[in-house]
């Protein structure tokens, strides 16, 4: 069983800003989902990976002034997190009308383009946080007919298994969580999307000689300025990189390393402060 932390935040005043910030520091201790509440956040960590200690010093390094925070944890069995998950806070999401991901207990969906069934339990990439909703948006804009995909941090495989569907030949989907690796699989079977080579690990599963069309990788800032120079070793010329993830404030940095390990910056977007970018290898 994969059993959970919950860890019950409450902030004063109650602010998405803060309750956004507050996700980001958390996300870099191992929390992988966060539910808002009226009170302020709920955020979820493997027992495996739970550090009370870490908690306030996240508190003390907070970057806004103006807010505090209280919080109380709680353990949570994996069975009772999905059940709480699934009738509670995944509903079914649309974007730009041509994409809806949705689980199989939902009812009364829009037949649109593509649809993509999920059932999370608890590994990160349903589609409603914004980073998500960003790279779904930049594949659905790409010409994805016969390529090849790379999908880092992969969570539930919702990227791929898109990526797929909008025709993409081959891809392959890796991530560091086991539960999200077990996840991934169990989604692409629900998909029929058996061109997904799921990999359990990071970036030293990727193979010497093997290259992409696209890689995608909606992980954290931090990850993503260790591992763009593995990236850039799997593309070759014409190759995209699509990251989130990350801040608005963060695109300087992000942007200095990929053009440092040869790649042209060539668009961005941002919901809410949080931000995707796109590179191209020249």
């Amino acid at each position: 069983m994969n059993d959970f932390v919950k860890v019950s935040f409450t902030v004063t005043p109650n602010s998405e800003v803060a309750t956004d910030v507050l996700a980001a520091l958390l996300a870099e201790e191992g929390y992988e989902s966060f539910v808002p509440e009226e009170w302020g956040m709920s955020a979820y960590v493997q027992r495996k990976l739970y550090d009370e200690s870490a908690l306030p010093r996240v508190i003390r390094e907070f970057p806004i002034e103006g807010f505090s925070f209280d919080y109380k944890s709680e353990e949570i069995e994996g069975e009772d997190w999905n059940s709480e998950w699934e009738k509670n806070y995944f509903q079914p999401i649309v974007v730009d009308d041509r994409c809806v991901i949705h689980s199989t207990f939902h009812k009364d969906l829009p037949q649109l383009e593509y649809d993509i069934l999920i059932d999370p339990k608890m590994a990160f990439g349903t589609g409603h946080h914004q980073t998500t909703c960003h790279m779904v948006r930049s594949i659905l804009a790409s010409d994805m007919q016969g390529k090849s995909v790379l999908d880092m941090g992969c969570g539930t495989a919702l990227l791929a298994i898109l990526a797929c569907k909008c025709g993409a030949s081959s891809a392959v989907a890796i991530d560091i969580d086991e539960f999200a690796y077990d996840n991934a699989i169990e989604n692409i079977s629900l998909n029929d999307t058996e061109a997904i080579d799921v990999r359990l690990g990071g970036v030293e599963t990727l193979r010497d000689g093997e290259f992409f069309d696209f890689v995608i990788a909606n992980i954290n800032r931090n990850i993503l300025l260790a591992d763009i120079k593995h990236y850039v070793q799997c593309m070759h010329k014409g190759s995209k990189l699509f990251i989130s993830g990350f801040y608005v404030e963060d695109i300087p940095l992000l942007q200095e390393e990929g053009e440092t390990q040869g790649l042209k910056f060539i668009a961005s977007a941002e919901d809410n402060r949080w931000a995707m970018m796109q590179f191209v290898k020249e």
